[in-house]
């Protein structure tokens, strides 16, 4: 028998093991490695020659692995791209997590990483690289689609059960951590931020991923004061491995995720993707030999790799593993699910919508989007479905033969506004695509960050004109992220935002027009009047500075009225929110309260209606916001049904984090609690309660 037949790891035996004997297990198979081995588990199996014409060609067009040790028999990480689906094959394409977060439904985003988990399997991948949570500080972002909003506690809680969901079969990555969002200088850009704002603004969302067991982080490409975030030890070995106990394993995001191997390892990365390039093996080999850093930290990555292709061996049933699963009728219907429960009604004059098939003799549809396959971004994020259904397609399937559906693209305004004096409604469907926003540099194919918030000019001209001949005028949008609807918001009967819907959007769209679906989705981040009520966003910035506030934070600490608030969303129903209530009115820094609410059905159609709490707080010692989001559930009522929905919240969940003392504080202080429909003040019940 060989020396290595003695080592051989059959890994089929090493399933349902406890945390305890996956640790064992781990440590025995550690101590029979080489140094080069443990070093090959360390970066991508690929070199750039061969990897990079696999990915020009079309990225993650199979799981591209990382640590396979095929003289042992230790398994790789084969990975998959996300968060929309699946890169790999023609896999399911839900609606983008922007749209995902507007749904506010955390069961139904744990049914969708259970898909995707699945898909991913049977694509022979391991490892999910699509829990994408970097925060929404400014709409113009190119890659605000990948990520759910603007609110780190709502994030968290998305990543979570998208995480939790994935888990159930194979490894999920969060990322891009951290601070991670401009896209036109994102490899170099410098991100100027104290640690109060790290703490509390941009990594509440990421602890709450290690919290629920991630199995890795992704490194973001950024600096963040001054250093890389592949080379930053505070970030990868003072707050995530020491003050949070992460114990999966961080990789890099691809090819520019580290600059310099020997720095990457002591910082805290633990695996450079995808390719076998500044941790290739034998470089790390000769900066040990340098003495730049020690053998022990190898070993410590290696076992955290190890730890976690143990934990993951064998998830779930392989028998659903299989290609029939993937894009399947029952994964189809969970993205037309998803989309109907993503897409916002935002303003419906005098009711007008539903529409009635029956008062309808022909509907005119305008746009080029409209019959345009829209489901995003084309970077790395990209799904290929087996079909798409447009707004137009949508819409025809729904009306059937009742009633004349005629296209026209708008590029003649003239002959646009004739067709549309003529309907009996227009429907216009305008917006971006991936020639306008998502992951890129500026170039012709991806074009990065976005130039401006309004619709291109065309799209308001074509707007202004039809509404000009008939008032019974809908816009339907799409794009990845807020968009200033101002200088045409007053013209039209009905908006409504689609983002990009995936697959079935269309589908979803022509239910939601006609009434068989109730709108129920809401705004996970705010739709200004203007850019200037926004942070300042420069995307060709080489240094910025990030502050406290963004989003509806800063909208209350400024007095902005925007456009459309953070957690609003219109139904066609009504719902009422009475006897908000708290279980004590007073609790220690250990305690919890439970708040309760009576909500309400007082209109004529079934509807979910996503009950919202927030958090102020009365003369704090540091500058707080106005309100903090700190809960939300959904409810599904019928008409004159009323239901009392319980929320939680507990007085850790209220520190701030003290630059000088290093340390998260619990004030003893007065708090408001605020429940209701949106973060609008007037949409919101209070009470009050102390921590002493």
């Amino acid at each position: 028998m060989s020396e290595n037949s003695k080592r051989w790891i059959n890994w089929d035996m090493l399933k349902d093991l406890s945390d305890d004997q996956i640790e064992e297990e781990a440590k025995r198979i550690l101590s029979i490695m080489t140094l080069e081995e443990k070093l090959d588990q360390m970066s991508g199996d690929w070199t750039l020659n061969l990897g990079g014409p696999k990915m020009q060609k079309r990225y993650n067009a199979e799981p591209i692995p990382a640590g396979e040790d095929k003289i042992l028999g230790i398994p790789g990480v084969l990975f998959s791209d996300g968060p929309r689906g699946v890169v790999i094959g023609n896999s399911t394409c839900f609606p983008v997590s922007m749209a995902r977060g507007a749904s506010w439904d955390l069961d139904l985003e744990e049914k969708i990483g259970e898909v995707i988990g699945i898909e991913a399997k049977a694509h022979g991948a391991n490892y999910f690289g699509g829990v994408c949570i970097n925060l929404l500080r400014h709409p113009a972002w190119g890659r605000a689609q990948e990520t759910y909003g603007e609110d780190t506690y709502h994030l968290g809680a998305f990543g979570v059960a998208l995480l939790t969901g994935v888990q159930k079969h194979i490894m999920a990555c969060a990322k891009h951590y951290a601070c991670n969002s401009i896209e036109n200088t994102r490899f170099e850009v410098n991100v100027s931020i104290d640690e109060r704002t790290l703490r509390e603004v941009y990594l509440p969302h990421f602890k709450k991923c290690v919290d629920a067991g991630v199995a890795s982080i992704m490194n973001a490409y950024n600096k963040v004061n001054g250093e890389y975030c592949g080379h930053n030890p505070h970030l990868l070995r003072d707050i995530l491995k020491k003050d949070w106990n992460f114990q999966g394993f961080v990789i890099t995001d691809f090819a520019w995720g580290i600059r310099n191997g020997a720095i990457a390892i002591n910082a805290g990365v633990d695996i450079e993707m995808p390719f076998e390039w500044r941790m290739a093996p034998a470089k790390m080999i000769d900066y040990l030999n340098e003495g730049r850093f020690t053998e022990e930290l190898i070993d410590k990555a290696v076992l955290r790799i190890l730890r976690q292709k143990l934990k993951f061996a064998h998830k779930g049933d392989p028998k659903i593993y299989n290609k029939e699963k993937i894009a399947c009728k029952e994964h189809t219907e969970l993205a037309l699910e998803a989309a109907r429960k993503s897409i916002v009604l935002l303003k419906n004059e005098n009711s007008f919508l539903p529409l009635d098939r029956n008062d309808l003799k022909q509907i005119a549809i305008f746009g080029e989007l409209a019959n345009t396959p829209n489901i995003g971004d084309y970077g790395s994020s990209r799904v290929y479905p087996p079909y798409v259904i447009t707004p137009l397609e949508g819409i025809n399937n729904i009306v059937g033969n009742r009633t004349n559906i005629v296209f026209n693209e708008g590029k003649d305004l003239k002959e646009a506004k004739k067709l549309a004096k003529n309907s009996d409604v227009s429907i216009i469907v305008a917006g971006y695509t991936h020639l306008d926003e998502g992951e890129g540099s500026g170039t012709k194919e991806r074009t990065g960050d976005r130039i401006s918030l309004r619709l291109h000019e065309k799209d308001e001209e074509m707007i202004s004109a039809i509404a000009s001949v008939n008032q019974n005028c809908i816009v339907a949008l799409e794009g990845g992220g807020p968009i200033i609807v101002g200088p045409w918001k007053n013209e039209v009967s009905a908006i409504l935002m689609l983002w990009y819907p995936g697959m079935e959007g269309g589908t979803a769209l022509g239910e939601i027009l006609f009434g068989d679906i109730n709108p129920s989705a809401k705004l996970p981040a705010v739709f200004p009047k203007s850019e200037d009520q926004l942070p300042y966003f420069d995307a060709t910035a080489k240094e910025i500075e990030y502050g406290y506030y963004h989003g509806y934070k800063l909208m209350d600490k400024e007095g902005h009225d925007p456009t459309f608030p953070f957690g609003f969303g219109l139904s066609y129903t009504t719902f009422s929110y009475d006897n908000l209530r708290i279980d004590k009115n007073t609790i220690n820094s250990e305690g919890e309260i439970r708040v309760s609410i009576d909500v309400s059905n007082i209109g004529n159609m079934i509807g979910e209606e996503i009950v919202q709490m927030y958090v102020g707080y009365k003369n704090p010692s540091v500058d707080r916001p106005v309100k903090d989001l700190k809960g939300f559930t959904k409810v599904l009522l019928t008409p004159g049904e009323s239901s009392t929905i319980n929320l939680s919240l507990k007085a850790e969940d209220l520190a701030y984090y003290d630059n000088d003392k290093n340390k998260w504080v619990i004030e003893k202080i007065e708090y408001i609690i605020y429940v209701g429909s949106s973060s609008r003040n007037e949409d919101l019940l209070t009470t009050t309660f102390n921590i002493s």
